[in-house]
């Protein structure tokens, strides 16, 4: 009896749907690039500590990519983002500055705010029909204008419940270092990255296992052949933007602890590399395809970059620049390429 030939290795990949292998690639490209930065460069990149810096400076941007891969795997896009997440650290910083408030109102001031922009912005993508583009570009508009509006100046926020939040970390045993002077440093998290991890695993199991995150993909595939399938595609893209831009109000509130400031100019451009980190971490603009991992690992090889160039002594802000882009088109061609390689798997 003849036994059955294992598949090779390209056979097993051929195999593995879009969002998968994609999340391979972004994952496998993330660790070379660190493990690169660590030949090249070494010093910082050998400690625990630069690895979970990345993570407590791109906390805020994690929430805030979770909901734009969300979005854009229904085939939608929010370019609000930034300004909700600015509104939303201003509004928090007047409230607890020049009102004495609390933690836990601010919390749900920003959630509120999120929560608002949501309904607005989705209602009109989803059930007036109007191009998600021309909605959150508005959205942003708004969002930036009300900020200045709260408040002009950039101000410091002094209050004894924020200072104690911002200051509050969690250590994580073993990845300590020593100093030069012979003192055991801990390593560290901040509260803001516990937050963006407990949502990233809550936004995978939401799109792994829930009727409503098959239904994002769905839609995002094609909403045609979806609706005659009997899903409710006004509704889903609806709650698409909801979720985007709560996640954006809590981002806001993450990046307004990390910070301690309300500025107008807080969290500029953050929109902006919301998109490129799903990108890179596989999320196609085309929609139907995209993983919350891979998110998280498209916002981990971003900050890589930023710490790589900066280390590097390229200081100027046109390096970042220069560097994103470069990452972008990378993955633009990859995804072209897998896409391609996908197709004529299927054929054959």
């Amino acid at each position: 009896m003849e036994t059955a030939k294992k598949p090779s290795f390209f056979a097993r990949i051929g195999r593995m749907n879009e969002s998968n292998l994609l999340l391979l690639i972004t994952i496998v490209i993330f660790v070379l690039m660190y493990v690169g930065a660590i030949l090249f460069q070494g010093g910082g990149f050998l400690s625990a500590q630069t690895f979970f810096n990345i993570l407590n400076d791109n906390a805020a941007l994690i929430i805030g990519a979770l909901g734009m891969s969300i979005v854009m795997i229904t085939g939608g896009i929010d370019i609000s983002i930034g300004g909700v997440a600015a509104l939303v650290s201003m509004c928090c910083a007047v409230y607890l500055e020049k009102a004495n408030g609390n933690i836990i109102v601010s919390i749900l001031i920003a959630i509120a705010i999120g929560l608002a922009f949501g309904l607005v912005q989705g209602y009109l993508v989803a059930y007036l029909e109007i191009q998600p583009f021309i909605v959150s570009l508005a959205g942003m508009f708004f969002a930036r204008g009300m900020t200045t509006i709260v408040n002009k100046e950039p101000f410091n926020v002094s209050n004894p419940e924020l200072m104690s939040l911002k200051d509050a970390h969690v250590v994580v045993p073993f990845l300590g270092r020593t100093n030069r002077k012979g003192v055991y440093i801990d390593a560290y998290v901040e509260v803001g990255v516990i937050i963006a991890i407990v949502l990233v695993i809550l936004m995978f199991v939401l799109l792994r296992w829930s009727k409503l995150g098959r239904n994002f993909y769905a839609v995002g595939g094609n909403a045609n052949s979806a609706l005659m399938l009997g899903v409710n595609v006004k509704r889903t893209r609806f709650l698409s933007h909801i979720i985007c831009s709560v996640l954006a109000g809590i981002g806001g509130f993450v990046y307004f602890v990390h910070v301690g400031s309300g500025s107008p100019s807080h969290a500029m451009g953050m929109e902006m590399d919301a998109i490129a980190c799903s990108i890179i971490g596989g999320t196609m603009l085309t929609g139907g395809v995209g993983n919350i991992l891979g998110t998280l690992f498209g916002v981990l090889s971003l900050g890589t970059i930023k710490n790589i160039v900066a280390s590097a002594g390229l200081g100027e802000a046109w390096w970042t620049g220069i560097t994103t882009a470069a990452m972008l088109c990378l993955f633009l061609i990859i995804q072209s390429v897998v896409m391609a390689f996908k197709g004529r798997s299927v054929k054959g």
